[in-house]
């Protein structure tokens, strides 16, 4: 592109202005403050992996790998990949960092993801996710405690809209593959009116066409057998388990036999909250249990639970935050005092007050940018502030004028 002036984001990107990057900080500040009460602490892995690490945990099959993942070959000729999720960095740092030895882990963790797909509101090809995983321990109650910090967070965002988690059990493994089995010979019978992508899932990894966007599949799929009829009795307590945990504080929980996740690693429990706030595009946060993950990758036999929810689309429900601190306009009457000005600016921020300099022009100019960037009050100094160190201060609302002793600034203000 030769002409400057033209010069735009790539597609599916987008800058993140002040406002927005403010937004983006609320929520990561809140998951922040939620998540210490739960002991987590923050962990943040490359932006860039071997592409083996997604392709082996997110599936061959999977539309990330097939036709959404941002791959490419460095100079040495290795396969990198752009992350399209954060799980699978966090299990491979468990492997490469051998942190077997501290289990259980809780971590959290914020930033930039990559996924090839066409963009709409709320999702773009670079986004930004904050997600949890508890790593070590497999139980109910770790699965319940998981959900209800997903809950907890994004009650604290206040989000716009009416919230419902949506549950479902993916079974051990014992009833995935009785389910498996049952599910092949369903799907069989309509092999030839399946989705192209679809029929290679059947022989490669049939519990991914519950996955399918594909609206012929959607259809055939609605009569194929329940997961919850090949369930063994060990995941059927441990289901009603994690329901039970549930209730005993109040969260209310929807269960949904279609909400499938179409990896073996995938076990028990599986979940989404969704928005009643954003059309069909509603999901807000998702998140399951993940016990065979790490041993697939090469690891130890880990137990792993987890959940990943995006900015961009907590964004589109957040209320206003609140107005932004108003600043102090620090203003020289004449050239003579500008030294002294810029001295005094730095003193009030010392003091953990929001000070701007306001130069060039005259006074009336200046007092016109003091009222360009919405300043509450403008310091005045002339030649008996420099003199007395005693401060004009002026509250730009109400026209009222005081002097004060400048390291009195900020209580006279209560700034």
């Amino acid at each position: 592109m030769s002409d400057s002036k033209n010069l735009q984001p790539v597609r599916g990107t987008h800058d993140l202005l002040p406002e927005a990057a403010r937004v983006q900080r609320h929520v990561v500040h809140t998951l922040q403050t939620v998540t210490k009460n739960y002991g987590y602490q923050e962990i943040a892995t490359p932006m860039f992996e071997f592409t083996e690490v997604f392709a082996r945990t997110l599936g061959e099959t999977s539309d990330v790998v097939s036709k959404e993942m941002y791959s490419f070959s460095d100079r040495g000729g290795e396969s990198l990949t752009l992350r399209p999720e954060g799980t699978a960095g966090v299990a491979r740092s468990v492997i490469s960092n051998k942190l077997y030895d501290f289990l259980p882990l809780k971590y959290w963790y914020t930033g930039a993801m990559f996924r090839y797909e066409r963009p709409q509101k709320g999702r773009q090809r670079q986004f930004h996710q904050v997600g949890v995983e508890f790593l070590g321990v497999s139980t109910p109650l770790a699965d319940a405690e998981t959900i209800a910090l997903g809950w907890h967070f994004l009650q604290q965002l206040q989000l716009e809209g009416n919230l419902r988690l949506e549950i479902n059990s993916l079974g051990d493994e014992a009833s995935r593959t009785v389910y498996r089995t049952a599910l092949v010979a369903y799907l069989e019978r309509y092999k030839t009116s399946l989705s192209a992508d679809s029929q290679e899932r059947l022989l490669r990894n049939p519990l991914r066409i519950l996955d399918s966007k594909d609206a012929g599949d959607q259809e055939i799929i609605t009569g194929a057998p329940s997961l919850k009829d090949s369930m063994s009795d060990e995941a059927t307590a441990y289901f009603a388990a994690v329901q039970e945990y549930l209730s005993l504080i109040n969260i209310p929980v929807v269960v949904n036999s279609r909400l499938v996740r179409g990896l073996d690693y995938y076990s028990h429990t599986a979940f989404e909250i969704i928005s009643d706030g954003l059309g069909a595009q509603a999901t807000v946060l998702a998140g399951g249990r993940y016990d065979g993950l790490i041993e697939m990758m090469g690891g130890k036999p880990t137990a792993g639970i987890g959940w990943a929810a995006g900015i961009e689309r907590l964004a589109l429900l957040l209320p206003p935050l609140e107005a932004l601190p108003r600043p102090v306009a620090v203003i020289a009457m004449a050239d003579a005092q500008e030294q002294y000005a810029f001295t005094v600016v730095q003193n009030l921020r010392g003091q953990g007050i929001m000070a701007e300099l306001i130069t060039s022009g005259n006074v009336a100019k200046k007092f016109k940018k003091a009222n360009k960037i919405n300043a509450l009050y403008a310091v005045l100094l002339g030649e008996e502030e420099a003199a007395t160190g005693r401060l004009t201060v002026k509250n730009l609302d109400s026209g009222e004028q005081q002097k004060i002793a400048i390291e009195e600034i900020k209580k006279g203000l209560s700034l």
